[in-house]
């Protein structure tokens, strides 16, 4: 399913055949600005084959998972996106950083839960720097969607946040969750400490246990926070595509409507 960003497309029910599809095409071309129905294929570097899906006929016109380019010229540009996250937390507080699918029901999810006492949803692990959402989503920044929390040891532990993360995601599927596919959906566990490293791969080898396909989540540092744009900050306790508030109330157990 292709994701589209609320501010730029509204999708109608009373279209014919030829209006969509216009529509669809209309939809790749905000996505993919570089992508031309009448040029080359663009060609695919080496990366890991865990994150070279095959591209169907959909991809080729600008929809499902594409593969990564070429990281950019510039080696400060290259160096300041793949570089630490150098922000930091609140006094007494620490970060974690997540990537499970969508960040907005990622989002709400960590709103939910006590001694988090913030959450932003972003985009981390890519190699262009100040990416907007057009740029993650056309699949070729290596990005992925990622929340980053800020919480309070005290009050909440880092294993809570990964049972949290687990719960709320299938991390056995590669680069989708849902009807969102791409890279940029990709199940990843993002550590700030030793100590966060060694928690997140505990709890991945307990959570294997558990079930029968691998758990393919990437557990890497965390590299540069991008924040998202303000659209989707706390989209889903705002209201979302359909204008229907979600709480965000500490210890809230209401099913999470992933789009609103």
């Amino acid at each position: 399913m292709l994701r589209l960003c609320p501010t730029i497309i509204t999708a109608t029910t009373t279209a014919n055949a030829s209006s969509v599809a216009l529509s669809l095409l209309h939809a790749a071309s905000i996505y993919q600005p570089s992508l031309s129905l009448f040029k080359s294929p663009i060609k695919y570097p080496s990366f890991p084959l865990a994150y070279r899906p095959r591209m169907s006929w959909l991809g080729k016109l600008g929809f499902g998972v594409r593969y990564p380019t070429e990281p950019p010229a510039d080696p400060s540009l290259l160096a300041m996106a793949q570089g630490p996250d150098d922000e930091v937390p609140a006094p007494g507080q620490q970060f974690a950083q997540f990537g499970a699918g969508c960040f907005w029901g990622v989002e709400l999810a960590f709103q939910r839960v006590p001694g988090v006492s913030k959450t932003e949803a972003g985009y981390s692990q890519g190699f262009l720097h100040n990416p907007t959402y057009s740029d993650v989503c056309s699949g070729t920044t290596n990005h992925s969607e990622v929340v980053r929390v800020q919480y309070d040891p005290k009050e909440c532990s880092y294993e809570t946040l990964l049972d949290v993360f687990w719960a709320k995601h299938d991390p056995t599927m590669l680069n989708r969750q849902g009807n969102d596919v791409g890279t940029e959906y990709r199940s990843g566990i993002y550590f700030y400490t030793p100590e966060q490293e060694k928690a997140a791969l505990e709890s991945r080898d307990q959570r294997q246990k558990l079930l029968d396909r691998k758990i393919i989540t990437e557990i890497l540092p965390a590299k540069k926070f991008y924040k998202a744009e303000e659209c989707h900050q706390q989209y889903l306790e705002k209201g979302g595509r359909f204008g229907y508030k979600q709480s965000a109330a500490k210890g809230c157990n209401d099913p999470i409507r992933c789009y609103g």
